[in-house]
């Protein structure tokens, strides 16, 4: 699903440039992996990144698809842009860390969004089902504004969902929750994920909450000016 081989990428200039470094990633369908690591370490670059917002400095090797795998690090070189967004559309999920809702929508109609701008307005029976299980079938006529931040977060991860991606990217999915409502909100997202057998990147600070789910993590090894990415356990020789 994604396959990534000496990635790259670089934020700012001169003085002030960071280096993220990603050596290896192999993510198949049904697998989730989470990014760990200090504030400012460039794990929400590595998930623009993979989402195709924030092209590579550079990369040997990018692949992301479960049937037909493109060359992602390609088509960014060439800036097929339009091929990107399309690709982007259509297979790739986003879990915002603030639930990234339009307050003027209903929950149904945040949640079927990326549905409706592929042109497909119904509401399969999956979604109806995930709606129930995360307990918001009762709240689609609502508008954010009237949801707690828990709820919030449970209508973004359904709009993610929505349009049945086959990579799904979470940033910081619990962060603004209490530790009990945090363990419900993962054991019904890892739910979701295992159902729908997504592969699924996602960003935590929550390491007690990852090891409890004994998530496997990627960790960040940093120095100044510069983060590398190494499977948990791995030793980062500079």
């Amino acid at each position: 699903m994604l396959q990534i081989r000496q990635l790259e990428l670089l934020r700012g200039q001169g003085e002030q440039a960071y280096r993220i470094s990603l050596p290896e990633l192999d993510l198949q369908a049904g697998q989730i992996i989470a990014l760990t690591g200090a504030s400012g370490c460039g794990k929400s670059s590595l998930l623009e990144c993979f989402g195709l917002l924030l092209p590579p400095h550079s990369v040997r090797r990018f692949l992301m698809g479960a049937r037909e795998p493109m060359d992602m690090g390609q088509a960014q070189q060439q800036k097929q842009y339009t091929k990107l967004s399309a690709w982007r559309a259509q297979y790739i999920g986003f879990v915002l860390q603030n639930g990234g809702l339009l307050p003027y929508l209903s929950v149904r109609d945040n949640i079927l969004l990326p549905r409706r701008l592929q042109g497909r307005s119904d509401c399969p029976e999956f979604l109806r089902a995930a709606i129930k299980l995360l307990e918001m079938d009762a709240l689609l006529d609502a508008k954010p504004t009237a949801l707690s931040i828990g709820q919030r977060q449970r209508v973004s991860i359904l709009r993610a969902l929505a349009h049945e991606p086959d990579l799904l990217l979470a940033d910081e999915p619990t962060a603004a929750l209490d530790p009990d409502t945090a363990v419900r909100m993962m054991e019904l997202f890892l739910h979701l994920v295992q159902e729908r057998r997504l592969a699924v990147v996602l960003v935590s600070h929550d390491w007690d909450l990852l090891r409890q789910f004994q998530l496997p993590r990627i960790q960040a090894h940093t120095q100044r000016g510069h983060s590398v990415f190494l499977p948990e356990g791995a030793t980062y020789v500079g």
